[in-house]
């Protein structure tokens, strides 16, 4: 079985929780991690791993826990964000390297085929302290891919990678879902995640805060309230006219005597506030979101 079960887990470390009472199920397929930078993603997936033990809880690939268990061990492969790897190698002997480590009978043919499956034979001789950021990143992939895992584990796999890259990229983990692999990929870019997976789970100040599938928590995400400030040449008859014809939840001017306005239906809200600025002749400098940040998007999230 190449299902991930994550139950009621948690890891703390001193003083700060990383992950704070996590459950979730990650199966066949192709499932985004998403949630902004120090959600808890990298470290979830070093536990998914067996990088990293649970303080609490439990981790399991096919019923078998994650830590420390050599069985499992040669069932995923990990793809980690840091660059950290031994630049006085060539490609060829990284990849070599993780092939003996996994005790695999033909390790030499097995590092060739991996580093060919991610397009890397052109620079197989050259030591990686001559490698771009990209071409790290696709050396690591060879490295997790050497062993031919059911389960793939990938933290940030897109860093660095120019647009080409990243398509092969894409296509190879396209191919390997459909495989039915496992397949798991850690974000906090939408539209990676729109493009690949159908699946998502989100994560949130190390909190679970959504799953299921990538378009209705997309449209969750955009059906939020949103908020705006807005400045213009009559600010207090803006606010009139915004509240009298109900495009808006609310109006508020503060101390400053600037405009915010929150509205829930942003499609209305963006048609009828040109038409009520200039049917009441007032001019209008500048309207902005003061709520676009991935953060603030994740945190209704939480919320709702």
């Amino acid at each position: 079985m190449n299902t991930i079960e994550i139950d009621q887990v948690s890891k703390w470390f001193g003083h700060v929780v990383a992950v704070n009472d996590v459950t979730m199920t990650i199966g066949g397929g192709i499932t985004g991690l998403l949630g902004p930078n120090g959600a808890g993603k990298t470290t979830l997936m070093n536990m998914m791993a067996g990088f990293a033990a649970p303080s609490s809880g439990r981790v399991t690939l096919g019923q078998e826990p994650t830590w420390r268990n050599e069985k499992v061990y040669s069932k995923i492969g990990m793809v980690p964000e840091g660059e950290a790897m031994y630049d006085f190698l060539t490609g060829h002997e990284f990849v070599l390297a993780n092939a003996k480590l996994h005790g695999l009978r033909q390790p030499k043919q097995a590092a060739t085929r991996a580093i060919e499956t991610v397009e890397m034979e052109y620079a197989a001789q050259r030591t990686i302290s001559t490698y771009s950021k990209g071409m790290r990143q696709r050396l690591k992939m060879a490295a997790a891919l050497v062993h031919d895992p059911q389960v793939l584990l990938l933290d940030e796999p897109f860093n660095g990678m120019d647009p080409r890259q990243r398509m092969q990229l894409m296509k190879l983990l396209q191919r390997m879902g459909s495989e039915g692999r496992t397949v798991l990929f850690s974000s906090h870019i939408l539209e990676e995640v729109e493009q690949l997976a159908t699946h998502i789970e989100v994560m949130v100040a190390g909190r679970h805060a959504a799953s299921g599938d990538y378009r209705a928590i997309r449209r969750l995400m955009t059906d939020r309230p949103h908020r705006y400030l807005l400045n213009s040449d009559d600010d207090r008859s803006l606010a009139a006219a915004l509240v009298a014809d109900g495009a808006v939840q609310s109006v508020n001017l503060d101390e400053d005597e600037n405009l915010e306005v929150q509205t829930s239906d942003f499609g209305q809200f963006i048609r009828r506030l040109p038409r009520l600025a200039k049917d009441n002749k007032i001019r209008l400098y500048d309207v902005s979101p003061t709520d676009e940040s991935l953060e603030s998007v994740f945190g209704y999230l939480v919320q709702s």
